[in-house]
């Protein structure tokens, strides 16, 4: 028979791991903090859950954060012990540490874990999930399932870069339409260019993840001097919209920081160590 699997939070995406889990095959056994959530049809409602963890060999806990994963485990750790919990939530890779240790003094197996993928790819081809700790099989979940080493904190390590990315990304869009839209052009007649810019971005992180990791920084197509001048120029025109620059702000001041220090000759890749050595002074 395959594994007992139980869930806990049913959120979208928790429902989505569920009825995932039973799809597959596992008998699942759910509790949702707020009693009224539905629970994915072919699976059966604990009661509390000090009883859901007891139902099964391996507990998937899927809440916002950290805190509340914790209160509700502190619910039931004796039927745990003994037991594998996975925690699929997003937080700081501190906050996995910190649950993998405490999982540890309480004898139990630990693997923590991120889901890159909404809702609607749970099940299918499309799914990302990473986790490190105690590897697991989580292949019922569909996709890609990617095992990133035994240190509990990795997979919230890649989560955090890998959203850091993409809600900046985003920040930029909505910042690009607003100095559209101060001149006059709809931001859906700025789309399709904008569009031509993002295609560029899969060849700018490979370019710059290579040259951080080789530490060369010298022979790029641009460097740091320009990059800083073109910034300073979109400042200047957002300002006088009275449009916030403080993200492009903070951009500028690292290339300056990086420029004084006698790095203007460089590519933009030299930032990179530019945040690392501002971080540590």
């Amino acid at each position: 028979m395959t594994e007992a699997i139980t869930v806990i939070g049913l959120g979208p995406m928790g429902y989505a791991l569920a009825a995932a889990f039973a799809k597959a095959g596992h008998p699942t056994t759910t509790w949702n903090r707020t009693a009224t959530r539905p629970t994915p049809p072919g699976t059966t409602r604990a009661a509390s859950a000090a009883e859901a963890a007891a139902a099964s060999p391996l507990t998937v806990v899927c809440l916002i954060d950290y805190d509340a994963t914790r209160a509700v485990l502190a619910q039931a750790a004796d039927e745990l012990k003994g037991r594998h919990l996975v925690v699929l939530t997003s937080g700081s890779p501190a906050s996995g540490r910190e649950l993998a240790a405490w999982a540890a003094d309480h004898g139990i197996t630990y693997t923590d874990g991120a889901i890159m993928t909404p809702v609607e790819s749970i099940g299918t081809d499309a799914a990302v999930v990473l986790h490190s700790g105690q590897q697991v099989d989580l292949a019922a979940l569909g996709g890609t399932q990617l095992y990133l080493g035994e240190d509990p904190g990795q997979a919230a390590g890649y989560d955090v870069a890998l959203l850091d990315l993409f809600w900046t990304s985003v920040a930029g869009v909505i910042h690009s339409f607003a100095m559209a839209r101060a001149e006059n052009i709809p931001a859906t007649e700025l789309a399709p260019l904008a569009k031509g810019i993002g295609n560029l971005i899969p060849w700018v992180i490979d370019e710059i993840g290579e040259r951080v990791e080789a530490d060369r920084h010298g022979d790029g197509s641009s460097n740091l001097a320009s990059a800083a001048a073109g910034m300073a120029h979109i400042i200047e025109s957002a300002e006088s919209h009275e449009i916030d620059a403080s993200v492009l702000r903070a951009a500028h001041a690292l290339a300056t920081s990086a420029i004084e220090a006698g790095h203007g000759a460089d590519d933009v890749s030299r930032l990179t160590l530019e945040l690392e050595r501002t971080a540590r002074s």
